[in-house]
């Protein structure tokens, strides 16, 4: 039997093709993302550890876990309890070798154009220490000397070749908003893992960094370097016995292995998004491999048959098609893993010329990632060829000899069509259900939901493909004979039919149901920014950091702004609940928001608050409620609740006057500023308000357009890169419908012989492949848009629930477009079986059996 199963894989090759190219580019994408993943995480942790190498205990004020330990620059910029005089007394210490004061926070360098280098989440600063000889040991300077004074800077190497600035040349940057012009002294280099995948980092004297991100004579942070012989742990030992209760010490190896599980879970949640969808294309890969061992054991059958007459157990019979699937999996796997490690560098490669720079390291492709991939490819083969090798193995062989074995009986058509029945009623059930739960909690249900539904479907499609592509006669009969024959033929095997369109209806169905959400959520954000913006303009920090009090004052002063709101946040306790305030300019508030409000006014200002009924709820407050806020130092006052608002993602929580919470906070900064000009929101306006904060690379100016594109941006950027993920799905089944039409014209060599024999020209043939093709593509593009409009929707129930907002968007052109690929799918496909079948000898086929 294993003889006569390698014989047939042999017979068959190129009517296995298709399979082995379906199971290929599914291992591929599961090979690819597993050594891609492991080779960006392993070249982060690398570069993580460099960081961490004259690191060999790390101090940090108690209340600052070790897990946030930051060697970019990105660290908190409210730790700042680590007095020098801790730093003497640690260096004192015995084993000790040099000690390091560390001060950091964020710093926007502009480029020659003016353009802030980098992006604001990975522009770091800091502070250059001089250690033992005046250098440090962190960082080696390439050029230049160390900054010394506040208007000097040093650069690492790659910031300073972006920027175009060598030592001598001034550069424009910012901290917190008010710009900078700093002197390059030095440009250093730098094992920073936050350099090394393309950030930015800038640094200054340690007194001036103090000023900038602390207080004079604290760090956030002191790393020890041990003297030679002194280990890690002994070295501990020793700092901890004389750290305050304020400060607590970690060693550099558990700062490193708590990086790289920081870098391993990040690394991990992308490759779980790359890998279902991944086991999406082997999923419609089954198909595939189901329907082609299907046709193949159907032209076998009188073989299957002799082999059971001679003596061939069911058994035998079944291990034979499995023997078969095993070599043409193995094949796949094989194929599909080398494939797989060519995608792995592809990626990192694009991922590098998309401006995400990764550090340098060598590919990795642990054994794990060969295990999966040869165990995946092989088991999605056999699983799939197991059903048609048993069903073959069923039939009685005298039936088989006479091939009266083909027709599916009334009473299986009955229960197939039970069983999806059963199944798409449950998961419509379930999706119609998720939709009255409240946000989280209905997504589970609304997943279980879309899964059965799906199934449903695929199980009923044989069911559902007469009428559908029935439909479809009008069209076929302009056609003539030819489109006839066409739609006689798409529905003459409804089982195959359906398998070929399902495997299509599932890409589309998730592509559609994707574009239907993200379309949705780009008008629902367009409409808030219309709805609750009076505000000309709303400016941030491009990193979304906290602004200092300096910008909104510098845009009070500009002539053109006629009102404007900094927007400021304040931990505070409600009536003894946790809570948090939001400064607002009371008197200019309700020319910049348009706050639909539930009861009362918009009288913020003194003791009057308004807030939103999410805030209300929560502390028991109605409008004209009179409470108790405690602010952040500790002093109370009585406040009245003037209004509620309905809140939305732009605007919400307590709006309390600027004048009544100043006075009680410490370093006020602002999230935003709200800003209303003369000429409303124009290119020359927005111009002006640049120049007067500097032409400030880090400030972002952003009118309620640009609001909207960058929320478009976002959208549009997330689903190219999902219809790149979900290409490879639909590749497969187009490879699904090639191989279903090239085996079908085999399996109807006689009946073309026939057609051709009676009259029917070349010409003719081949517009009956095409038209059937065309017909199977189209049925199926039209489920899965349909499943998708009806997936969007319900995800949307669910959205609405947290985006007031949100309404339904069908994107008519996007789904059209979807459709005309559905049916270009068909032709495509069609044009080598189509070929083919034209080019067969009329003789040689009426005498084929």
């Amino acid at each position: 039997m294993f003889r006569t199963a390698l014989r047939n894989v042999l017979a068959h090759k190129a009517r296995l093709l298709m399979t082995v190219l379906a199971v290929m580019l599914g291992v591929a994408f599961v090979s690819g993302t597993l050594v891609f993943t492991s080779t960006i995480s392993s070249a982060l942790q690398k570069s993580s550890e460099k960081g961490f190498t004259n690191t060999d205990i790390a101090i940090t004020p108690s209340n600052y876990s070790a897990n946030d330990h930051n060697k970019d620059g990105d660290g908190p910029s409210d730790w700042h309890e680590l007095p020098q005089s801790l730093l003497k007394k640690v260096a004192k210490t015995p084993g000790v070798d040099q000690v390091t004061g560390t001060v950091s926070g964020f710093a926007a360098v502009a480029g020659k154009d003016g353009e802030l280098i980098g992006n604001g989440f990975t522009s770091a600063g800091g502070n250059y220490y001089a250690g033992k000889n005046g250098a440090d040991i962190r960082y080696p300077l390439k050029d230049g000397r160390a900054p010394r004074q506040a208007d000097e800077i040093a650069l690492d190497s790659k910031t300073a070749e972006r920027a175009g600035a060598k030592v001598g040349d001034t550069v424009r940057m910012s901290v917190d908003g008010p710009v900078l012009r700093q002197k390059v002294v030095g440009v250093f280099t730098t094992d920073d893992g936050n350099v090394a995948a393309g950030g930015s980092l800038a640094l200054f004297d340690t007194r001036t960094a103090q000023k900038l991100y602390s207080k004079p004579g604290e760090f956030s942070e002191i790393d020890v370097k041990a003297a030679p012989g002194t280990s890690q742990t002994a070295l501990k030992s020793a700092i901890d016995k004389i750290l305050p209760k304020t400060a607590e010490s970690t060693t550099g190896k558990k700062l490193a292995d708590d990086q790289a599980k920081t870098i391993a879970a990040g690394m991990s949640s992308m490759k779980t998004g790359l890998l279902v969808f991944a086991g999406i294309a082997l999923f419609v890969g089954i198909f595939i491999i189901a329907n082609t061992f299907t046709m193949l054991v159907s032209q076998r059958t009188k073989e299957l048959a002799l082999m059971r007459a001679v003596g061939a157990s069911r058994r035998q019979v079944t291990r034979s098609v499995l023997i078969e699937a095993f070599v043409v999996g193995a094949i796949a796997a094989v194929t599909g893993l080398l494939a797989g490690i060519g995608i792995g560098t592809l990626l990192r490669t694009l991922m590098n010329s998309g401006g995400a720079t990764v550090p340098d390291g060598p590919l990795v492709i642990e054994p794990a990632t060969i295990v999966i991939s040869l165990v995946v490819g092989i088991a999605v083969t056999m699983l799939a060829a197991w059903l048609p090798g048993r069903r073959a193995a069923k039939i009685p062989p005298i039936a088989a000899m006479n091939s009266v074995h083909a027709v599916a009986t009334t009473r299986s058509l009955v229960i197939r069509n039970t069983v999806g029945a059963l199944f798409s009623g449950a998961g419509i059930a379930a999706v119609l259900g998720a939709t009255s739960m409240a946000g989280d909690s209905g997504k589970g249900i609304l997943g279980l939901g879309a899964g059965l539904l799906l199934i449903g479907v695929f199980v009923l499609t044989p069911l559902l493909s007469r009428p559908l592509i029935a439909a479809a006669a009008p069209v076929l009969r302009a056609f003539g004979i030819s489109g006839k024959l066409a739609r006689q033929n798409a529905v003459r095997n409804p089982r195959r039919t359906a398998a070929t369109a399902s495997a299509l209806m599932i890409g589309l169905t998730l592509i559609t149901g994707l574009t239907v959400i993200a379309g949705s959520v780009q008008t629902a954000v367009g409409k808030m920014a219309t709805d609750s913006l009076k505000a000309d303009y709303v400016v941030t920090m491009a990193s979304k950091r906290p602004l200092s009090p300096q910008v909104s004052k510098d845009i009070a002063a500009d002539p053109n702004v006629t009102a404007a709101s900094p927007m400021r946040s304040s931990g505070a306790r409600v009536n003894g609940d946790d809570g948090y305030l939001t400064g607002v300019n009371g008197k200019a508030l309700g020319d910049l928001t348009r706050l639909d409000l539930a009861s009362g006014s918009l009288n913020v200002g003194g003791h009057n608050t308004v807030m939103d009924e999410d805030s209300a709820k929560e502390h028991g407050l109605k409008t004209g409620s009179s409470y108790v806020t405690t602010f952040e130092d500790g002093k109370k006052s009585r406040m009245t609740v003037a209004g509620i608002y309905k809140g939305n993602e732009l605007m919400r929580g307590i709006l309390v006057d600027n004048a009544t919470l100043d006075p009680h906070q410490k370093d006020a900064t602002d999230r935003q500023v709200l800003v209303k000009t003369k000429d409303g929101a124009s290119k020359s306006s927005k111009e002006a308000l640049r120049k007067s904060l500097g032409d400030n690379p880090a400030i972002q100016i952003n009118d309620k357009q640009d609001i909207i594109n960058e929320i478009a941006q976002m959208v549009n950027l997330m689903l190219n890169m999902l219809y790149g993920l979900l290409a490879m799905a639909v590749i497969v089944a187009v490879l699904g419908v090639v191989n279903t039409l090239a085996m079908s014209v085999f399996e109807r060599s006689q009946e073309i012989g026939m057609l051709r024999a009676i009259g029917l020209d070349r010409k003719g043939i081949k517009r009956m492949v095409r038209l059937e093709s065309l017909v199977i593509s189209v049925f199926g593009g039209v489920l899965g848009l349909v499943l998708g409009v009806f997936f969007g929707w319900a995800a949307g129930e669910l959205i609405g629930t947290s985006l007031a907002t949100y309404e339904l968007v069908l994107p008519w052109g996007r789904m059209g477009i979807f459709l005309l690929l559905s049916a270009l799918v068909g032709v495509l496909a069609a044009l080598w079986p189509a070929r083919r079948a034209a080019r067969l000898n009329m003789l040689t086929a009426i005498k084929a059996e």
